[in-house]
Parts: C-alpha cells; sequence; structure tokens
C-alpha cells in the first residue's frame, strides 16, 4: 500500500515538474534490514555503504534514472503540501523571515519581488558545517529518504544550493544520532543545479520521532553561494502509542492526593515553581494554583500571565489531571533541558488551576468513573452552575449601546461590576468571588476554560443579545478568538481525526470542531464573557472529551491526545503586539494606559508598571496609547508570523496643565519650553476672550442705536 502510494507520489511529481528531471541514488541489491530505532542506548544505526562517485566522497553515489524504479516504500511526510505545519520546522540560523525554516519545502516557489517574505528556500545566515534544518514528525515515524533542492528566486543566483548533506535522527532533540555508512558517518549528495530534486534513500529506515538535515558542502565552499534548500522527508508514521511515554502519573486524584502531587512537584522544581490559594471553596477546601516561571511569586516587566482553569464543574475531570499533569511534565522537561519548555518558562508567568470546583469534585469522585452519572459534582456543595454565575457584564454592555447617543462616550473595556453582584447577600459562590479575586490581582493575558462531555472548543461570546436560544454573536476580536479555537482543536488527535465519531447529538467536524460559544447555546454570566468585558484576558473553553470522567486507564493516551494542544495554546500568549507605556520625561511607567488599535472596538489597558500585551493576528496595526494627563501617542505596529511579540513602546508627555502642577508642587523652575507654552496658552486665551468682549460691546451699541 505505501509503495503504491509513493508511485501515485511520484507520478504525480513528473507529471507536475514535466520539463525536470529527478535523479536518484541506486538501489542498493542488499535486502531492506529491519528499521533502527532510535532508543536510549548510544548505539547508532547502521546504513548500506551506497555505491561512490569519485569527485564527492566515498560514502556517496548518484545516478541519474527512471525515477518510478527506485520509489519509498514510504510517503512523504507532507512539507510540500503543508501536511507538515511551519510550527514544525526549524533551522539553526536563517538569513531572515523570508528564508526561515517554513520555507524549506519542495517546490517552494518564491515571490515576485526579491527580499520579500516569500522566498524560495530556507537560507541559513552562516556558512558553516554546523547549520541545520530539522522536522518534527510529532510522533515516532520510519524515516526512508530524504528529497533535496536548491533556491528558488527568479533574481538570485542559481548556485544556492547544498552538494552534499548528512543526516541525524533524535526522540528529544537533545540527543542526536547519525546516519551511518559502516563505521562513518554517512554524506548523502545533494543538488548541482537549483531546481532538479535529488532523491536519496536510506538503505535501512530508522525510527524517531525528529530529522535533521545536515549540509557539509555547497557551490564554492560558500565563498559565493548561500547554504539553501528545499526538501521532503520520506517516512511511515507509526501507528499511535496506547500508553504515553511521559512518567507521569496517571491516575485521578482527590483533594489530599492533588496536594500531595503538587507539593512533590514544587519539592522537585523549587527554582520554577510556587504553590498558592486563591481562596476556598464552600466547605473549606483551598483552590490551590501551581505558579511556573522562572521568578515564582513576581511579575515581570514584559513578560506575559497565562492561566488553564480546570474543575469548575467538579464532575468534569479529565481537565484537572491534564493540568497535574502538565505540571508534572513542565517540571521533568525543564530539567532536561527541553528548548521549548525551558523558553517557555523563561518568556512565560504560567498559572495552573486544576480544581475550582473541589467540592463537587469529591462528589463525584466517591462514586467513581462510571457510576458519577452525566451530573453529580457538577454544581458546588450550594448548587450554583458557576459556568453562569460570574457577573453579567454582556447585558451591561449592550444595554448602555441601546441608551447612549453619543457613541463617544460608550466604553467597551474594563466594564464595572454591578454594585447587587458584589453585596454578601448576592447568589454568588465562594469559588466564584475567589477567581475574580484571583482575575483581578493578577494580570492576565489569555486564559483557557477546562471542561468535558463535548470534543469542541468554543470562543467568546457565550450569550446572545436578545436571550436566542442559539444565536452567532462575535466580539471585537473575532478573527483572533478563532485562531486560538483552531490552534487547540488542530493539535488535538482526537479533535483533528476526521473519521472520528460524533460525541452525542452535534457533530462539531462540520465546523472544523470550533464554535462561537453563543452558536452553540446561550451562556449568561460565563467566565469567558466576564474575563474578555472586565480584564485584559482573552479566554476560550476547550471540551475535552466524550468522557466527564473518563476511567484511570484511558488518562495515558488522554495526555498524548492533548498534550500537544496544551503546549502551543500557551505559545499563543506571545502573539501581537507587547510593549511599556512610559512617561516621556521620567521613563517611569504608566499604569491604566488605555491601548486602542484602529477597526478593533476594544481596548485594553497598562499594568502596574506600564507594560501591556494585546493579542493580534499577523498585519499591520495602527495603535494608540492614552493616559489621563498625558497626549496621546500613536503609532503603526507591524506584526508578523514569528513566534514573538511585536515591541511597540510608547512614551507620551504630559499636558502643560498636569506638567505645571507637578512642578509646582516640588517647587521647580519651570523650563523654558513649558514656560513658551504657557505664554502660548495665556496669549490664546487672551485673542478668545477679547474677542469675546468686542462682541458684547458691538451688541451692546446696536442696542443702544434702537433705543435712541
Amino acid at each position: 500500500m505505501h509503495a503504491l502510494l509513493c508511485i501515485k507520489w511520484f507520478a504525480f511529481f513528473i507529471a507536475k515538474r514535466s520539463t525536470r528531471g529527478i535523479k536518484v541514488a541506486k538501489k542498493p541489491k542488499t535486502v531492506l534490514k529491519k528499521p533502527k530505532v532510535i532508543g536510549k542506548k548510544p548505539n547508532a544505526a547502521e546504513r548500506a555503504k551506497p555505491q561512490v562517485k569519485k569527485r564527492v566522497s566515498p560514502s556517496v553515489a548518484t545516478e541519474t534514472a527512471p525515477p518510478l524504479l527506485v520509489v519509498s516504500e514510504c510517503p512523504p511526510l507532507g512539507l510540500e503540501s503543508l501536511k507538515v505545519k511551519d510550527t514544525q520546522l526549524r533551522a539553526s540560523s536563517y538569513k531572515r523571515r523570508g528564508l526561515g525554516p517554513h520555507r524549506g519545502r519542495l517546490n517552494i516557489q518564491s515571490g515576485i519581488e526579491d527580499g520579500d517574505i516569500y522566498d524560495g528556500a530556507w537560507c541559513a545566515q552562516y556558512r558553516d558545517k554546523k547549520q541545520w534544518l530539522e522536522v518534527d514528525a510529532r510522533r515516532l515515524t520510519r524515516f526512508t529518504g530524504v528529497i533535496l533542492q536548491g533556491r528558488n528566486s527568479i533574481w538570485r543566483s542559481v548556485w544556492d544550493i547544498v552538494h552534499t548533506y548528512k543526516v541525524q535522527f533524535s526522540n528529544d532533540t537533545l540527543v542526536w544520532k547519525p546516519c551511518m555508512n559502516g563505521t562513518e558517518e554517512a554524506i548523502f549528495e545533494g543538488n548541482q543545479d537549483a531546481e532538479t530534486p535529488v532523491l536519496a534513500l536510506f538503505n535501512t529506515s530508522t525510527v524517531a520521532r525528529y530529522i535533521r538535515i545536515n549540509p557539509q558542502s555547497w557551490y564554492q565552499n560558500g565563498t559565493k553561494g548561500d547554504i539553501c534548500l528545499r526538501a521532503e522527508v520520506l517516512g511511515c508514521a507509526l501507528p499511535e502509542p496506547t500508553e504515553s511515554k511521559d512518567k507521569l502519573d496517571f491516575r485521578h486524584h482527590n483533594y489530599k492526593e492533588m496536594r500531595k502531587l503538587m507539593k512533590s512537584v514544587q519539592e522537585e522544581c523549587p527554582d520554577i515553581t510556587r504553590i498558592y490559594s486563591i481562596g476556598k471553596s464552600y466547605m473549606g477546601l483551598k483552590l490551590y494554583v501551581m505558579e511556573i516561571s522562572d521568578n515564582p511569586g513576581k511579575h515581570e516587566l514584559g513578560e506575559p500571565e497565562f492561566r488553564y482553569v480546570a474543575g469548575m464543574h467538579g464532575n468534569e475531570v479529565l481537565g484537572r489531571e491534564l493540568l497535574l499533569n502538565l505540571m508534572q511534565y513542565i517540571c521533568q522537561e525543564y530539567k532536561r533541558g527541553d528548548q521549548r519548555i525551558v523558553h517557555l518558562v523563561k518568556e512565560t508567568r504560567i498559572h495552573l488551576l486544576p480544581s475550582m470546583n473541589p467540592d463537587g469534585y469529591e462528589m463525584a469522585f466517591k462514586k467513581g468513573s462510571e457510576l458519577a452519572g452525566w451530573s453529580l459534582g457538577r454544581y458546588s456543595y450550594e448548587g450554583i452552575d458557576m459556568n453562569h454565575n460570574f457577573a453579567d457584564l454582556n447585558s451591561v454592555m449592550w444595554t448602555a449601546i441601546e441608551l447612549e447617543t453619543d457613541r463617544s462616550k460608550l466604553i467597551n473595556h474594563y466594564f464595572p461590576i454591578p454594585e447587587q453582584y458584589t453585596t454578601e447577600e448576592a447568589f454568588v459562590a465562594s469559588e466564584t468571588r475567589a477567581v475574580i479575586s484571583w482575575m483581578q490581582n493578577i494580570p492576565f493575558v489569555l486564559g483557557a476554560n477546562l471542561h468535558g462531555g463535548e470534543l469542541v472548543v468554543t470562543y467568546p461570546y457565550d450569550m446572545t443579545r436578545d436571550w436566542a436560544p442559539r444565536e452567532h454573536t462575535p466580539t471585537a476580536d473575532e478573527s483572533f478568538f478563532r485562531w486560538l479555537a483552531v490552534v487547540y482543536a488542530s493539535t488535538n488527535q482526537v479533535m483533528s481525526n476526521h473519521d472520528r465519531r460524533p460525541c452525542h447529538n452535534k457533530d462539531f467536524l462540520r465546523y472544523n470542531n470550533i464554535i462561537n460559544g453563543a452558536d452553540w447555546h446561550n451562556v449568561p454570566g460565563s467566565m469567558n464573557d466576564f474575563s474578555y468585558l472586565h480584564t485584559n484576558c482573552f479566554e476560550v473553553t476547550v471540551e475535552l472529551s466524550c468522557d466527564k470522567f473518563p476511567h484511570a486507564s484511558e488518562l495515558p493516551i488522554e495526555w498524548e491526545n492533548n498534550r500537544e494542544s496544551l503546549l502551543t495554546y500557551m505559545e499563543q500568549v506571545h502573539r501581537g503586539i507587547k510593549g511599556v507605556v512610559r512617561d516621556k520625561d521620567t521613563g517611569a511607567g504608566l499604569a491604566d494606559a488605555v491601548i486602542k488599535v484602529d477597526d478593533i472596538n476594544h481596548h485594553i489597558r497598562s499594568v502596574a508598571d506600564g507594560d501591556y500585551w494585546r493579542l493580534l493576528n499577523p498585519g499591520e496595526y495602527r495603535v494608540t496609547a492614552t493616559a489621563e494627563g498625558y497626549f496621546p501617542s500613536s503609532r503603526t505596529c507591524q506584526v508578523m508570523y514569528d513566534h514573538y511579540p511585536t515591541i511597540c513602546d510608547f512614551r507620551l508627555t504630559k499636558m502643560p496643565k498636569e506638567r505645571l502642577k507637578e512642578l509646582l508642587k516640588k517647587g521647580g523652575k519651570l523650563p523654558k519650553d513649558l514656560q513658551l507654552r504657557l505664554r502660548q496658552l495665556r496669549m490664546r486665551k487672551l485673542r478668545v476672550t477679547t474677542k469675546a468682549i468686542n462682541r458684547r460691546r458691538t451688541a451692546a451699541a446696536k442696542r443702544a442705536k434702537r433705543v435712541r
């Protein structure tokens, strides 16, 4: 079956590129050996000796041959078809964005403008043998070959090509095993021109997750050409594992066991973790949070705050266990030196609340996964559904829009909580009050609320405007919320499986497993809507599984299904723009400065030190910062496709009146520019008052004439 797929793929390839040939290595006569598996032992996988081409290397061979005579039994991973996502490609370096690893795809075509973001290859910034292009297959894969091309460009030289290269494999990006040719590292022949694809088949396949292409020689050893390539990798993905390879505590944890596990993680990684409580449940159980950061306990300037909340409904338990797994995983991988986790911890302050409704969970836990039913433990001990228990700020906003005739007086963010909601008599759960206080004390930028019972990601608004049972009700940030939902759904192994059946009675596959919350069903008082309207934080709801309380034996595979989603979603907190709003004269950060983005009717505010984060999709935006007593400042900010934000700082100038008050208060002397500005203001005021007096005198004279 795999061979047939490859034959069809190569036939299509030849038809599409009929004007060019394809170079292939001779098929070795030896029988294909059992695939080598990359493990913990340092054994290198052997490779059969390719035939020699004298001018290159004793371990390299090429021969022009009809391409269908030499076929890999495994299909392409999908660099050309885009099945392999940009986030799966990494490189040692790259010259600029348009020549990044995401452009190192077979047959990718460059843009018509030289130097734009759509260039025709990955090109390394440096010309040495330490450069590499890495592909993450995201699961164990039997790698069988590589196809290489040079750089496509209508403006550049045709000599941006790789002549020879090596291949390495890994399961963790820390330990790499070379592709061997007997006792020596194999060297494969690359390209002699930029467009002809050259195929190299490994005589012995190797099972691993990651593969690297490591150029060894290029045009004139780099004196004229750059290290540039386009590639496709051939490999067969192995069946999904039935158990996780991660050494985590896969079982259901009651309150005491949860607390014990969190403490063990904190003891194992004391430098990057901190446990704190945000309050208590009705029955007195503490709402514990695990903070993970390189500087726990402190908000660092420019570092975004992220949160995951699970267990709002006590019987929807998978989110609780996933967050316990996540804190263990981050601790373990940080200690191992996993660069993705290290970067996440150093650049983000992460907060994990595994159980918002511990009272409800204890009720469901006592019955067990098979006997708890559909709703036992859903509500708080008082019988409150916390998914409807936050202040309804949607109605406050929509009522103001209907009644206010002056649109300039309308607010679109930081809506105050209605007074009746804050009274002791209000029917608000103690757990809800604790979470609201938590939201107000920490400047969260992004979060997610983990639920169970379905397989879908929902985004605000959750409440319909006219109390309809369901109706699409978008926010001003609809496009970014859709992106957030897609990020989680597309990387979740179950949601992204188009062969799966619907959970219950709604087929969310029709919507690509994402939906506007209000378009599913009306949820007034949701945490997501409250977070968006009362704070700076964007939040979605993730329905993790069809089963609200899966059996403990299913937890390892559920972790595998969600691990990449949990990590990738957290990384989205680094999209958009960030910066610091400062006083131009003193350099001090300005709190509560309003950040406005043209054409998006939702503002955010700077926090105590003046730093802010605004989540945005790639594009060009006109951004304005305003603060009380200061002149507004505007600038254009370009958000790129990179996995880090664009820096957009603002320095605001105090209005003369405010500046004068401050100087006089300190007993200081007025600077010349302020003296000049005040003189101009006095002259302007004098001219205005003089005109007014003259108009009154003229009017009085006219009245006197009429009386005579």
